[in-house]
C-alpha cells in the first residue's frame, strides 16, 4: 500500500453497539411446496415482500435484497423491492445484497437509495459489488474487458457522492461532473451508509478500506477461518489510509433454520444440491449433484449455516469470534426451496436465533 495517496475519509454511520443479524435474498425462483411447479416470478416477488414483513415482525435487524439478471432469480431492481419493503415495515434496515455498481450509474444508484432512506426515516444502506454473474454487462452495454476499471472508477465517484456536497469528477466510464449537486440529500452526517462486498481477494479488501466503506465478506464456500487474514488486512489498511470512525465488517453466507437439525438438513439439501449442480454445469465444475456427505461437510466445517436455532446461533457466534464482524447476513433461500419453508426459517431466525446469538455474545 506504500505510495498510494489516501482518499477523503468518510466514516460509516449508523453503527450499532449490538451485533446485527440480517437476512438476504435474491428472489430465487422457487417451487411450490409439493415440488411440482415453478412459482411465477411475479408471485416470487410478492413472497419476498411477505418474508421481509415476517423478518421485521420477528426482530431481524437487516433485510438485504440482491440484484441478478437471470431466469432463476426474480429480482433485477433491488431498490424497487426495498421501497416496497420499506413501506410495509417499521424498523428493519434496508440494504442491497448487492447492487452491481459496475453496470449501473453511481449517481442514479445514490439517488435511488437516498430516496429510500428519506422515505423510511433513515433505514437505507447500500452494498456495492461487481456481482458473481456477468449477465448485466452485455445487458447494459458494458465490455467485460473493462471489468476492473468500471468498478474502480464508479466506486471512486460513489464515494465522492457520499459527501453530499458539490461533486467534481472525471473518468473514462461515464461523463464528467463539474461542481454538480446531487439530490435528494440524506439526514446522515457522512452520507448514505455504504459497504463494499468482496469475494476473497486482498486487493478488493484494500479497496474497501481505501474508500472508507464497510467491508462485507461473501463467504459462500469453505471454512470461515480462511477469511480471517482478510478481516485483519482490512483493519490494517484502514490504519494506513488514516480512516477513523466505525470499522464495520459484515459476513454474508447461505443458511437455513428449522426446528431440528435433521429437518433443516432434509429440507435444504435437495434445493442446495440442485443449485450447485446447475452452477457447476455453467462454470465447468462438473455435471453431477453434490452428495449428501459433501453437503453435510459444508454444514459442519464450511460456510453453510444450516440447522436448528441453537446450531445456527453457535456457528454465527464462532464466526464472529474468528472475524470480529459486527453483522451477519444469512441468505435464507436457495433455488427451489419453497416459500413456506423460507417463511418459517425467517421467523425462527428472528425469534430464536437472534436472542441466542446475543446471549452467547454477552456471556463471552
Amino acid at each position: 500500500m506504500a505510495g498510494v495517496v489516501p482518499v477523503m475519509t468518510i466514516s460509516t454511520e449508523r453503527h450499532s453497539d449490538q451485533f446485527e443479524l440480517g437476512l438476504h435474498t435474491f428472489g430465487d425462483v422457487t417451487k411450490t411446496l409439493d415440488g411440482e411447479q415453478d412459482v411465477p416470478q411475479p408471485q416470487v416477488l410478492r413472497n419476498v415482500l411477505a418474508e421481509a414483513k415476517m423478518a421485521d415482525a420477528s426482530g431481524v435487524d437487516v433485510i438485504g435484497i440482491g440484484e441478478h439478471h437471470r431466469a432463476d432469480y426474480s429480482i433485477s431492481a433491488p431498490d424497487v423491492v426495498l421501497s416496497a419493503i420499506g413501506a410495509a415495515t417499521e424498523r428493519i434496515k434496508l440494504t442491497s445484497a448487492v447492487t452491481v455498481l459496475s453496470s449501473d450509474d453511481p449517481v442514479r444508484v445514490y439517488q435511488r437509495f437516498a430516496t429510500i432512506d428519506g422515505l423510511t426515516g433513515g433505514r437505507a444502506e447500500v452494498s456495492l459489488g461487481r456481482g458473481s454473474f456477468i449477465e448485466s454487462y452485455p445487458l447494459f452495454g458494458y465490455d467485460l474487458s473493462d471489468y476492473e476499471q468500471l468498478f474502480e472508477e464508479k466506486v471512486d465517484l460513489f464515494t465522492k457522492l457520499r459527501s453530499e456536497g458539490p461533486v467534481s469528477w472525471q473518468g473514462k466510464t461515464r461523463g464528467r461532473l463539474q461542481n454538480q449537486e446531487i439530490y435528494p440529500k440524506t439526514d446522515h452526517e457522512h452520507g448514505l451508509p455504504t459497504w463494499i462486498a468482496v469475494g476473497g481477494t486482498p486487493n478488493s479488501v484494500v479497496r474497501a478500506a481505501r474508500y472508507g466503506a464497510g467491508l462485507e465478506l461473501a463467504i459462500i464456500g469453505g471454512a470461515p477461518e480462511r477469511f480471517r487474514p482478510l478481516a485483519q488486512l482490512y483493519q490494517k489498511a484502514l490504519d494506513e489510509f488514516a480512516h477513523t470512525g466505525n470499522r464495520r465488517v459484515a459476513v454474508h453466507s447461505h443458511g437455513f433454520v428449522a426446528p431440528t437439525d435433521q429437518e433443516a438438513l432434509d429440507v435444504f439439501y435437495p434445493s442446495w444440491a440442485e443449485s450447485m449442480a446447475k452452477l457447476g454445469r455453467e462454470r465447468g465444475w462438473g455435471n453431477g449433484h453434490p452428495s449428501r456427505a459433501q453437503f453435510e461437510q459444508e454444514v459442519h466445517q464450511g460456510a453453510l449455516y444450516v440447522g436448528s436455532p441453537e446450531t445456527v446461533a453457535k456457528k454465527i457466534v464462532r464466526t464472529q469470534k474468528l472475524l470480529g464482524n459486527s453483522r451477519f447476513g444469512m441468505k435464507y433461500g436457495n433455488g427451489s426451496l419453497a416459500h413456506e419453508h423460507m417463511l418459517s426459517a425467517v421467523e425462527l431466525y428472528g425469534t430464536q436465533v437472534k436472542p441466542l446469538v446475543l446471549d452467547m455474545l454477552s456471556d463471552s
